[in-house]
């Protein structure tokens, strides 16, 4: 008994822990196929050992909470959550044990949208207040962000005098895809899937960042109607639509065989709808029906969601090819022979990298088992040892870029692969607006737009190709113009005596950004010092390790890097760190800068620091020589007071940098 008490507890608290990702973070970590076999684990054991009942067990809330950055909303009507069922079996156990209240029943049945469930509340047919589910009860106050998306009826078509409807939003595939290829481009992680993409939408604080997701609402219940009454669940749809809302696809069902029937259906053609789909959803019809039945803790007795399970298919491996993306990864995949799952033909599935290839010893020609749970990328899931052929032929990925022939290297922090090319076309978009970034060259106007438009007229392939750009060429791109693009020349102009430090930074090499630029710079001076440095002299300098050094000396090894130094120094781009050191009153000090400073910024203050040699961080460490504290300094004020670090404030750090010692109070 002990043992299982043990289990249920491990259960409760690995399931909460997974609804705080999946509701609050939107950054689930396992698939809802597998969080589901975790609750009905659950379920099943507090069902077995009533003994050990909590109302506080998961099973018996909704799985959300409410964030302190929103303002909470009560439901009116509390938002329920489904109880999932994952066989045929188990949907006509839910029939039976509806028939057994009622004398007679019909179903409505719906496919179940992958998305973020909402509350809509509308007076006088005007929309006034959007939330989201919350813990069923209270919810977030997201009406702001609601108004951005794009279906949502702002104003309603003879609707009675308060209406409050719940629907989901969604992320469409195609907005989805179009989403993530934007961000690969950019070099940010890929969304997971729809869901996240839009729950994280509907949760940010700038209704500009839900907007520009192209976010979608599709409406399935009614909560609230007064002055109208409805006999059905279809009935209550209906009206929905013509008040003129996107209304779910529903059909009425006489016999739970239908129903079956119907969900077969819905599954095989899923991709006939715009957004994910993870289940169907089997409803009573008759309204009085649903209220004789009524609802337990958390969820109503007149509906269950059947859960598609994730479909598992064998397929051939025909090939493997590799991909580098934007950040220069490469990622192989297998090219399988085409299998139908969760209603779309799969020809390719994810092998992530070496290492996963190598742990299932996947080889061209394997029968494999391949896996799509929910609407994620397929992936393969293990190998059909019995039907592998005697000429099935192993895979590594190749030393050198498929795109552009430079060395590959291996993340030491991680299994990725990554080519190391300072040219390579794959990475070419993202390499150019990181060289023009503000921490970088700070180009004003070369964003990622712009880099994109010249790009594709032809007009720029590298980063050291910056600086041969002419105006008159730029002024031809579209939104463009003579006057934007003088503009754009000047910036690049400005830019070739941005110094050494923010050209080390420019360049992208990894570990090297703009704090190790300056370390740099400051160390040896010019681009011709440091490229002239062995990997073991890179490692004596402080703050520069071992891995940083390797990182550094390949670099510079590279073709390709050459090439673009060369580019570089006839363009006339300074290879000097234009460093102005006053003196080094501030050598061998460390200082942290926190809160706001009455006069200097943060930055400000930083270079001040590192013209007189000193080093600035951005932890308290018994290391640490001065905190430059300013107004409603935080944690490292507290932390530096708790180490007895010295604390200063602006006016004696311009005491100190005004001829004064680096003796702080």
């Amino acid at each position: 008994m002990d043992e299982i008490k043990r289990e249920i507890e491990a259960l409760r608290a690995e399931i909460e822990e997974h609804n705080r990702r999946y509701y609050d973070e939107d950054a689930p970590v396992i698939s809802d196929f597998e969080y589901d076999a975790l609750l009905r684990r659950l379920e099943e054991l507090e069902a077995a050992h009533p003994e050990y009942y909590d109302p506080n067990s998961p099973t018996q809330h909704v799985g959300g909470t409410v964030k302190s950055s929103f303002a909470p909303v009560t439901h009116a009507v509390p938002l329920e959550s489904l109880n999932d069922v994952f066989s045929f079996d188990e949907l006509r156990a839910f029939d039976e044990r509806v028939s057994a209240a009622l004398a007679g029943r019909e179903y409505s049945v719906e496919p179940k949208i992958d998305g973020l469930s909402m509350s809509l509340e509308y007076e006088n047919g005007v929309f006034v207040r959007g939330a989201t589910r919350g813990d069923g009860v209270t919810g977030e106050d997201v009406t702001e962000n609601l108004k951005t998306v794009r279906n949502l009826p702002k104003r309603l078509k003879n609707a009675p005098p308060r209406l409050i409807v719940r629907g989901e939003v969604y992320m469409s595939r195609e907005v989805f895809a179009e989403l993530n290829a934007a961000r690969e481009e950019r070099g940010d992680a890929l969304l997971a899937n729809p869901r996240n993409a839009a729950a994280g939408s509907m949760r940010q604080q700038d209704p500009k960042v839900a907007a520009a997701r192209k976010l979608d609402i599709c409406v399935f219940n009614v909560q609230l109607a007064e002055g109208v009454s409805f006999s059905t669940h279809g009935e209550s749809l209906d009206a929905l639509e013509s008040y003129g809302f996107y209304v779910v696809p529903h059909t009425i069902c006489g016999t739970i065989d239908a129903c079956c029937e119907l969900i077969n259906d819905i599954g095989e053609h899923r991709d006939r709808f715009p957004y994910d789909i993870d289940g169907a959803v089997v409803k009573v019809n008759s309204l009085e029906q649903r209220a004789v039945l009524g609802s337990t803790a958390k969820a109503p007795r007149w509906a269950a969601a059947y859960k598609y399970p994730p479909e598992v298919k064998e397929s051939v491996v025909k090939d493997i090819v590799c991909q580098v993306g934007r950040t220069g990864v490469l990622t192989p995949k297998a090219v399988i022979e085409p299998v139908r799952l969760a209603g779309t033909t799969v020809t390719n599935a994810t092998l992530h990298n070496q290492d996963f290839i190598d742990k299932l010893d996947v080889r061209i020609g394997d029968t494999v088992l391949v896996r799509k749970a929910g609407e994620i990328i397929p992936e393969v899931l293990s190998v059909v040892a019995a039907k592998r052929p005697p000429d099935a032929r192993p895979y590594r990925l190749p030393e050198r870029c498929p795109e552009c022939g430079a060395p590959i290297a291996r993340d030491e922090d991680g299994a990725a692969m990554r080519c190391t090319g300072a040219e390579c076309p794959a990475q070419r978009l993202r390499n150019i607006v990181h060289f023009a970034s503000r921490e970088a060259m700070d180009i004003e106007g070369l964003g990622e737009s712009v880099a994109a438009n010249l790009i594709a007229a032809g007009l720029l392939s590298t980063p050291a190709g910056i600086y041969y750009l002419k105006a008159d060429d730029i002024a031809k791109l579209d939104r463009m113009g003579e006057k934007s693009a003088q503009n754009l020349i000047n910036a690049i102009e400005k830019s070739k005596t941005a110094g050494l430090a923010r050209l080390l930074c420019a360049f992208g090499i990894r570990q090297v950004g703009s704090k190790a630029g300056k370390v740099l710079a400051s160390h040896f001076g010019t681009l011709d010092a440091l490229m002239a440095a062995s990997e073991e002299e890179l490692q004596d300098i402080p703050d520069i390790g071992g891995i940083t050094a390797k990182s550094i000396r390949e670099w510079f090894d590279n073709e390709q890097s050459q090439h673009q130094i060369r580019l570089l120094r006839e363009a006339g781009v300074s290879f000097e760190s234009g460093e102005s050191v006053k003196d080094r009153r501030f050598a061998g000090l460390t200082f942290v800068l926190t809160g706001t400073l009455p006069t200097y910024t943060r930055d400000e203050a930083a270079e001040i620091i590192e013209s007189f040699g000193g080093k600035v961080s951005g932890s308290v460490s018994k290391k640490t020589s001065y905190v430059l504290a300013g107004e409603a300094a935080g944690s490292k004020l507290s932390k530096a007071q708790a180490l007895g670090i010295n604390i200063i404030d602006e006016t004696r750090f311009i005491e100190m940098i005004s001829g004064g010692t680096g003796e702080g109070q």
